[in-house]
C-alpha cells in the first residue's frame, strides 16, 4: 500500500531563512517548529545532520538528507513495516515562504491497517500543529488554530499519548 501524504503552509511575508531556521532547530534545545508540548518529542542522538538518529514516539528513522534552511528528509529505519521517509521542505514564493511536510511510504504487514485507521489521524493532526507552530513563530499569530477532531481525541486518549507527551517518553 503506498502512501503520499502532505501538508504545506504558505507564511506569507516571512523570508525563506527564517522559516529554514525552524526546520534547522528541529530536535534540538530550543526547537520551536515540532509539537512537543501535546506529543511525543522528536530527538536525535545529536544535532540535526545526515546520519543522525531518532524519532518521536515509537517511530524510528534516521536522517538521510539535509540542506541547512532548506530540506531535511528522514528515513524510516522500519522497512519491513514501513519502507519510505517523511520531509521538510522549505520553498520561496513570490509571497512569503511555503513550508511543506511530505510523507512518502509504502505500508506492508500492521502498518497496512495501522494506517487508514490510527496513524493517518495521529500524523494528520501533529503536522496541523507543527505548521501552527511556524505560522505562530513567523508571524506571531495563526490565522486558523488546528483543532482536534473527536476520533483523534479518543485515539490519544485509548493510546495514552497524552500522558506519554507530558512525562517525554519516547
Amino acid at each position: 500500500m503506498a502512501v503520499r501524504n502532505v501538508h504545506e503552509r504558505l507564511l506569507r511575508g516571512v523570508p525563506a531563512d527564517q522559516v529554514g531556521a525552524l526546520v534547522d532547530g528541529l530536535a534540538g534545545p530550543d526547537d520551536r517548529l515540532w509539537p512537543g508540548r501535546y506529543w511525543p518529542p522528536m530527538r536525535l542522538d545529536g544535532p540535526l545532520a545526515t546520519g543522525a538518529a531518532g524519532g518521536h514516539g515509537p517511530i524510528r528513522y534516521t536522517v538521510e538528507e539535509y540542506v541547512a534552511g532548506r530540506w531535511a528528509r528522514f528515513r524510516f529505519d522500519n522497512r519491513r513495516e514501513v519502507d519510505g521517509f517523511h520531509e521538510f521542505t522549505v520553498h520561496e514564493q513570490p509571497d512569503g515562504t511555503l513550508l511543506r511536510h511530505t510523507l512518502s511510504v509504502s505500508l506492508h504487514g500492521q502498518a497496512r491497517l495501522g494506517w487508514p485507521l490510527v496513524i493517518r489521524w495521529l500524523h494528520d493532526a501533529l503536522l496541523e500543529e507543527l505548521l501552527d507552530n511556524a505560522e505562530r513563530a513567523t508571524t506571531g499569530t495563526v490565522r486558523r488554530p488546528a483543532r482536534w477532531s473527536s476520533y483523534v481525541r479518543v485515539l490519544r486518549r485509548v493510546l495514552g499519548i497524552d500522558q506519554r507527551a507530558v512525562a517525554g517518553v519516547r
